[in-house]
């Protein structure tokens, strides 16, 4: 049923659009964020001086059923399927032998919850926004939206980024989305919700009202930096999220304690596979650095627990430098830059 509910609905979905659809991914919603921010000449002629960080309070669970029920009426006209869709949303979930029926909720785990969320987000929020970013028509006779300047809109499921030219268009969108998502039982988390100034020109204008370097936000497990380039020009650097490193870390400390004593190759082909997994997502341009500090730290890891073997078994560091390069992948780059890869999926 999710196959196809999603070849009808991608149909429909809009190009801002990135989470859990096929043949879109997060590094494709990263690549368009940072091409729009960037403003690549000849890739993307937007103008972006402020960001919104939007943050859905409890999405998975506030989801209006009945708001659900009617959004796939527009597209769904068996009557059947919209009574199993029903009845998924009706089944509940079960834990310690305790059965908890939710009246809202979109049954987050089950195969069919990200599509509902995005068909939900699709009639709540994107044609809502697609429409306040057309701004007025070119006759000044239709009012087609509220922006005045040059807007960027990246979602991946609740994850929303917004970009704008002008200051004035963004705190008058974020009152606007907050009402929007009130008439269907959403809300902004107050706290995680922030309107920064960032982009091209962010640093130059706080520099002249004595202000310090531009705030960054987080988005998609990293975190986004204002920075400058060798050449000095703009550069938008992505760096691996803190938070997210120290919680993997932790992760894999305690599972090196359970294989305290398993063989050294059993224990180094596994972190081998744990290194790359990693580096298969994180290793994108700007990110050295953080690749370099992860895999120093699993190897700190690595050689705490094999110290810990016996009274007798401390490792002197150059035989642990040793191992670590006969089984730990080095850091390098896998991805190419954010305006390749966009250049090649969206050409003009």
């Amino acid at each position: 049923m999710a196959a196809v509910l999603s070849a009808i609905y991608e149909e429909d979905f809009l190009g801002f659009s990135y989470g859990f659809r096929p043949g879109r991914s997060q590094h494709d919603a990263l690549d368009a964020l940072i091409v729009g921010i960037s403003s690549k000449v000849g890739i993307s002629s937007k103008k972006v001086n402020f960001i919104l960080d939007a943050d859905i309070r409890s999405f998975f669970t506030e989801v209006s059923q009945e708001w659900v029920v009617r959004f796939l009426e527009h597209r769904i006209g068996d009557k059947r399927i919209l009574r199993l869709i029903q009845k998924w949303l009706r089944a509940g979930i079960l834990e310690d032998g305790v059965l908890t029926i939710e009246e809202k909720g979109t049954g987050q785990g089950s195969v069919i919850s990200p599509l509902l969320a995005n068909v939900y987000l699709h009639y709540v929020f994107d044609l809502w926004a697609e429409r306040w970013r057309r701004g007025p028509s070119a006759h000044g006779l239709v009012p087609w939206g509220e922006a005045t300047g040059d807007m960027i809109m990246v979602r991946y499921a609740d994850d929303i980024v917004v970009g704008f030219q002008h200051e004035d268009d963004a705190r008058r969108f974020w009152n606007a989305m907050r009402e929007r998502l009130r008439a269907f039982s959403l809300t902004l988390h107050p706290e995680k919700t922030r309107l920064i100034e960032f982009g091209r020109f962010a640093a130059k204008n706080r520099a002249l009202r004595g202000l310090g370097k531009p705030e960054t936000f987080k988005f998609l497990g990293f975190t986004f930096i204002c920075t400058k380039s060798r050449k000095g020009t703009f550069q938008l650097r992505r760096k691996s999220r803190g938070d997210r490193m120290k919680a993997k870390l932790l992760e894999i400390r305690e599972a090196l304690r359970g294989r305290r004593h398993v063989p050294i190759p059993e224990v180094g082909k596994w972190l081998a596979q744990v290194v790359s997994g990693y580096f298969a997502y994180h290793a994108v341009p700007t990110n050295s650095p953080a690749l370099h500090a992860f895999r120093y730290h699993v190897v700190v890891l690595w050689h705490r627990q094999l110290c810990r073997r016996s009274q007798r078994a401390y490792l002197v560091w150059e035989r642990m430098a040793k191992l670590a390069d006969d089984y730990l992948p080095k850091p390098r780059i896998l991805h190419p830059w954010p305006s390749v890869r966009f250049a090649v999926r969206h050409p003009r």
